[in-house]
């Protein structure tokens, strides 16, 4: 079972953590904190096999979920404060550590009343934008394109948002990106000095320590990415109706807000956020690498402060052939 001799505090998420299992992803805490989340492992297999049904994989309630990962694990999240994990025997630990920080934790922020948006956050002039995207779209690979303008991180893959006196705000998440071979290369980034997420995949973890924003910040925009035919990169706004099913589709395991009881309370959240944030659509070709012209189109036509100077703002389609 792979745990540590000892509990080990983290911060991620805008927790404080106690964990039985070890997170090097995650910046430690070497002092006394309140604690909000425990991860401990448990055995599970007994309460799986009595609450579950056979080939299922997932059991979702209000305060309650459980999952079975085959070959890996078993996880429970509960009430919002505390995830178990059950290991089985050929589980790998960063295997473990890849269901943790994305399936329970999604499913933990909903449980506390937090939106998990599905995507990779940037700051940018102590704003935060939101990239998000079916898998494959490109969300870490441009956010990762921002950062080597100057930018950081704020989250990869899990967007905690929370709404505050009528501001939607997100938290950020941990110093790392995951970005596929494919996306390295793009970037002239050799892989061998990275760790793959899973080994004998090519999904590498690349620490940003030195390029993340630690504090919360105001949501001031999502893009949605798209992947299609043909050259053009086109930019579209999204209209505020239109932005509560875009939001919908890009929340962290969506199929689970209904099951938890929480639909109003996501169209409540998401409403507010489509009146507070500017929503677009970012239609880029499948065919090649465009990390560097997407940013470079964003930062032109997005209202963002940079080097002193705002530019303009998106309302009408925009297009660039390349």
């Amino acid at each position: 079972m792979p745990v540590t001799s000892k509990q080990i505090m983290y911060t991620a998420f805008g927790f404080n953590i106690m964990s039985e299992l070890s997170f090097p992803e995650l910046s430690e805490i070497n002092h006394k904190a309140d604690i909000d989340l425990y991860i401990q492992q448990k055995e599970l297999l007994d309460e799986w096999n009595e609450k579950t049904i056979p080939n299922r994989n997932f059991l979702v309630e209000p305060k309650e979920c459980l999952f079975r990962i085959p070959n890996v694990a078993i996880f429970k999240i509960e009430n919002g404060e505390r995830i178990y994990f059950h290991a089985f025997e050929e589980a790998e630990e960063d295997q473990l550590r890849l269901y943790i920080l994305g399936t329970c934790m999604g499913s933990l922020l909903m449980q506390r009343n937090i939106l998990p948006l599905h995507g990779s956050a940037i700051e940018i002039d102590g704003k935060a934008f939101a990239i998000v995207g079916h898998s494959g779209a490109g969300k870490s690979t441009t956010a990762s394109a921002f950062l080597n303008k100057g930018f950081q991180l704020v989250s990869d893959d899990v967007i905690p948002v929370t709404v505050e006196e009528g501001v939607p705000m997100v938290t950020p998440a941990y110093p790392q990106q995951k970005l596929w071979q494919e996306s390295l290369d793009g970037f002239g980034i050799n892989s061998s000095g990275y760790q793959p997420i899973i080994n004998r995949e090519s999904k590498f973890a690349i620490p940003v320590q030195d390029k993340f924003y630690s504090k919360k910040l105001p949501l001031a925009g999502i893009i949605e990415l798209e992947k299609v035919d043909g050259e053009c990169i086109q930019l579209d706004h999204i209209e505020k109706l239109q932005g509560l099913h875009t939001i919908f589709n890009h929340t962290y395991r969506n199929f689970m807000i209904s099951r938890m009881g929480l639909l109003d309370w996501h169209f409540s959240v998401t409403a507010q956020i489509c009146s507070y944030t500017d929503l677009y659509t970012l239609k880029r070709p499948n065919s090649r690498f465009t990390a560097h012209e997407i940013t470079d189109l964003l930062l032109s036509k997005l209202e963002v402060t940079t080097v002193g100077k705002t530019i303009g703002t998106a309302t009408e389609p925009i297009s660039q052939s390349i």
